[in-house]
């Protein structure tokens, strides 16, 4: 028997694409650097706009409270808990438009790792 390639792209190609829901909210951290100097870093993670719909679908559709949700679990479980890391990346778009073109594309969050005494 002979074997057929098979074209990954029929599949797509029979299915109808549906539009994500845009995020109501733009979420940021506002930080300062070992200066002094303040900025703010927009989050362009997509596991963060997940995280707020599922908030939402828990607080019954209250953005308010599903807002609240997210800075709790960035603030209270992300920070106190785990090693937060940002990943950073760039925009072409705001290259132009303001001082610091980075966003934050991405978070790691692993247990912290407590280093044991050598003495």
């Amino acid at each position: 028997a002979q074997f057929r390639q098979l074209n990954i792209f029929q599949q797509v190609a029979d299915k109808k694409y549906e539009l994500v829901k845009k995020l109501p909210y733009k979420f940021s951290f506002k930080f300062e650097d070992d200066q002094g100097k303040q900025s703010t870093t927009m989050i362009e993670d997509w596991e963060t706009g997940e995280l707020f719909w599922n908030c939402l679908k828990r607080c019954d559709g209250n953005e308010q409270k599903a807002c609240i949700d997210v800075r709790k679990k960035y603030f209270d479980d992300f920070s106190k808990t785990k090693d937060l890391h940002f990943f950073l990346g760039t925009s072409q778009v705001h290259h132009f438009i303001g001082k610091n073109p980075y966003l934050i594309i991405g978070t790691f969050h692993p247990k912290p790792i407590t280093q044991l005494s050598l003495f």
